[in-house]
């Protein structure tokens, strides 16, 4: 496993997370041996959210740590919040603080890594924002805070004030769904994939050392799931199987290869339950892809190149 100093902090991360959406679907049991596994394999970062499972994967996850006490020294945990689901986005300070406390009684840990907001709250208040960051931070429950599917624009709004840095941005990104890179290599052009949907935030986030961390980095969309032996993304299939087959991996793993080859250094949030897969992910470390092979995977599903 590789692992990179974390910009703005002093942590140590690896070049993997393990993401614990689906988490509540599983025993305390498999939980625990999926974990053992990821810790195993070098993965020493773990992110959850308030809302995953409706707070159960939190709570799964701390029983794991009750049972495992000295797994906590070895993690890097980080949750999410602001998601009213169904209802609103909420950067109240009460809401926020509230969510925190109920994050570390389910976790069973007394401080969080790092705390992200989770998407974009229309009737945010930066100076609220600064003066929650400030008190988390000073009582200890958080040490450092980031953000989920944040603009550039919106993070210089909460920086204008807050003391803390913004040190990490939750973004949607894989080889099928390149938002994020789209824009920028159509410049000036008159086709749909010109258009600008982000605010240039790739961009954004590599001149201010924030790291981006694809989050459904093997997934097309809600609707259609994963893309991995998705027939409706035939074209992406085959170069991934072409390239599984020379590499002597699998299909994830070059997906998540795709990633890890952009000098932005994404971390990608890999979201399984399965230790077989979990497995599969991690071959990824393995091998890189040449430039070429990053630019037939873009190219496969007819995106154009002017």
């Amino acid at each position: 496993m590789k692992y990179y100093d974390l910009k703005g902090t002093d942590l140590k991360v690896s070049n993997v997370a393990l993401g614990c959406m689906r988490i509540n679907s599983k025993s305390v049991e498999e939980v625990e041996a999926l974990v053992t596994a990821a810790l195993d394999a070098g993965i020493n970062f773990f992110d959850h959210a308030d809302i995953y499972g409706g707070g159960k994967s939190e709570e799964i996850f701390g029983e794991v740590l009750k049972r495992n006490p000295s797994f906590r020294e070895k993690m890097i945990i980080q949750t999410k919040c602001a998601i009213v689901p169904g209802k609103r986005y909420d950067f109240s300070k009460d809401y926020i603080i509230n969510c925190v406390n109920e994050s570390l009684k389910r976790l069973q840990i007394d401080s969080i890594d790092i705390l992200l907001l989770h998407r974009p709250d229309a009737l945010c208040d930066p100076k609220e924002i600064a003066e929650t960051f400030d008190e988390l931070h000073q009582s200890g429950k958080v040490r450092y805070f980031g953000v989920s599917n944040h603009t550039g624009m919106q993070i210089e709004l909460l920086k204008k004030y807050a003391k803390q840095p913004i040190i990490i941005n939750q973004l949607q990104l894989s080889v099928v769904h390149s938002v994020l890179i789209d824009a920028g290599l159509n410049m000036n052009m008159v086709e749909p994939y010109a258009i600008d949907k982000d605010g240039a935030t790739l961009d954004y986030c590599r001149l201010h050392d924030i790291l981006i961390q694809p989050w459904s980095s093997l997934q097309a969309s809600w609707a259609d799931g994963t893309f991995i032996d998705n027939p409706k993304y035939q074209k992406t299939n085959d170069v991934l199987a072409s390239l599984a087959e020379k590499y002597h991996t699998n299909k994830t793993a070059v997906s998540l290869a795709w990633l890890l080859r952009h000098p932005a250094a994404f971390q990608p949030i890999i979201g399984t339950t399965s230790l077989v897969h979990l497995k599969q992910a991690l071959e990824a470390e393995d091998f890189e892809l040449t430039r070429q092979e990053w630019y037939d995977l873009y190219l496969a599903e007819g995106k154009p190149l002017p």
